[in-house]
């Protein structure tokens, strides 16, 4: 939805792109640290059926939907305070006022947003993965039909630009929900796994753990769209054309990362069953292949990158001085496509295993000590722009997609071992 939002954000004004970009620059960070906590469920889940315990799954789901509510509450309360931030690092007004409204307007769909992703991890944790898929096609239909209403003015509601992107954001995540707790209650596969009453009441237990697996996940999410997220912050200083510039090509890659990120979903589903049932040698082999499987299929869009960039770009605007940089900065992403594969899926690999503590402190260490640092003294201090702010972004990546795979090779070396014993005993 993120693309349709920036492709028709593009075809109102520079202005509405540029406020896209800073407002979900400010925005995706804040959601998607709490999204990686909740990304514990799948683990959780799939370990549970690996070990045949489903009965202990239904409280696993209703204590993760409990701490979406807590995480709704002050996610909205801060969307409603950004608009003085924007003002303070100097974004013009008019393009700080269409953020504000962004924001405030894509608030009313947060709460449904993080319910409908502890549903979401738990049909991946069964390995169940369609529902998902099919959701976001009606959702991004239906995203298509709100935007080309509400941003453009049609069937009589009034033009509002990148503001009605945010309503119409909102309007389809609640809808999205309603579509996912029904299935996710109906289906005959998923309801066996689900006690209406577990949802009525808290089990620390679960709720702890959820925690422990969930907060490192969620900070190191957090640490690499934060990289990503302040080089937008610091790519809006450089004027609203460059920033618009920045908006397509990172929406370009962004859109290209769901497929490895999606490999990455079903990676740690697999290798959570295989632990789960204490075949390690089995879960090191699935981890791997789709690890090389996530490298394999960003080549592709590296491809595209570099053969046919203003064809892309043109898809987004026909500004001349926004599709300059815009290519160029497709160049850079195609370089990082390969790094931005590794990382996510052997990240989904640690994740199978509940390993969530040690790759937070190597997403911290790549993208805050060395990737960030790096991007500011390239960009701003050194004066090399929007192609030093993206070296920086470039560096972390790689860096991070290095330790991550060398982690999860460490963690299972002895797999064949461990399983012999397991034999033995």
């Amino acid at each position: 939805m993120q693309f349709v939002d920036t492709v028709m954000a593009g075809h109102v004004s520079a202005r509405d792109l540029a406020a896209l970009g800073i407002a979900t620059a400010l925005f995706h960070p804040l959601l998607l640290l709490m999204v990686g906590v909740l990304m514990a469920v799948t683990p959780m889940v799939a370990q549970l059926k690996g070990s045949q315990k489903d009965d202990r799954i239904s409280k696993v789901v209703a204590d993760a939907l409990q701490l979406s509510l807590v995480f709704a509450l002050p996610l909205i309360l801060l969307l409603h305070l950004l608009e003085p931030l924007m003002e303070f690092i100097g974004y013009p007004e008019e393009v700080s006022r269409i953020g504000d409204g962004y924001l405030q307007a894509v608030a009313w769909g947060v709460p449904a947003m993080l319910a409908y992703d502890v549903f979401r991890h738990f049909n991946e944790g069964v390995a169940l993965t369609r529902p998902n898929m099919y959701f976001h096609i009606v959702g991004l239909m239906l995203n298509i039909l709100g935007n080309y209403t509400l941003m453009f003015g049609h069937f009589g509601f009034p033009a509002m630009g990148a503001v009605g992107a945010g309503w119409s954001t909102a309007l389809v995540w609640n809808m999205m929900f309603l579509m996912m707790i029904l299935f996710s209650f109906k289906n005959s596969r998923l309801r066996k796994y689900l006690k209406l009453g577990d949802f009525f009441r808290i089990h620390l237990l679960n709720t702890r753990e959820i925690l422990r697996i969930g907060v490192p996940n969620g900070l190191s999410t957090g640490a690499e769209t934060g990289l990503f997220a302040l080089v937008a912050l610091m790519m809006g200083t450089l004027g609203v054309h460059v920033m618009a510039a920045h908006q397509i090509a990172i929406n370009v890659a962004a859109m290209t990362f769901m497929v490895p990120l999606g490999i990455s979903v079903a990676i740690t589903s697999r290798i959570g069953l295989a632990a789960g049932s204490g075949n390690h040698a089995l879960a090191r082999y699935r981890g791997f292949s789709g690890i090389i499987l996530c490298g394999m299929v960003m080549l592709v869009p590296a491809a595209v990158y570099l053969l046919l960039p203003q064809w892309i770009v043109r898809i987004y605007t026909e500004d001349s001085q926004v599709t300059e940089v815009a290519v160029i900065l497709l160049f850079m992403a195609a370089i990082f496509q390969l790094s931005d594969g590794l990382q996510v899926g052997a990240l989904g690999a640690l994740r199978g295993l509940k390993d969530t503590r040690i790759p937070l402190f190597t997403n911290l260490f790549s993208y805050m000590v060395i990737g960030l640092p790096g991007a500011y003294f390239l960009g701003i201090q050194w004066g090399f722009g929007p192609v030093g702010l993206w070296t920086g972004i470039i560096v972390g990546l790689s860096l991070a997609a290095f330790l991550h795979n060398l982690r999860f090779h460490l963690l299972t070396r002895h797999s064949h071992d461990r399983d012999s014993a397991f034999a033995v005993s």
